[in-house]
């Protein structure tokens, strides 16, 4: 998997404040991973979450359960 052949998508609720991620959708379903980045280094690492994982995430974010920053 390159960096290069994957379509990032940063949340819409993203201010443009440079502190977001992206992530790459398609992968949950045929490898049971989220890739994810930091927007603001593009080029930098990627970070490969379990499908499982980031859903228990996405679902904590949903429920108010992670606080907030």
């Amino acid at each position: 998997m390159t960096t290069e052949s994957l379509r990032w998508y940063k949340s819409s609720y993203s201010s443009n404040g440079g502190a977001c991620v992206e992530v790459a959708a398609g992968f949950a379903a045929t490898r049971g991973v989220v890739p994810v980045r930091d927007s603001k280094q593009v080029s930098g690492p990627v970070l490969r979450v379990s499908a499982d994982a980031f859903s228990s995430f996405v679902a904590g974010v949903r429920a108010g359960d992670l606080g907030t920053v």
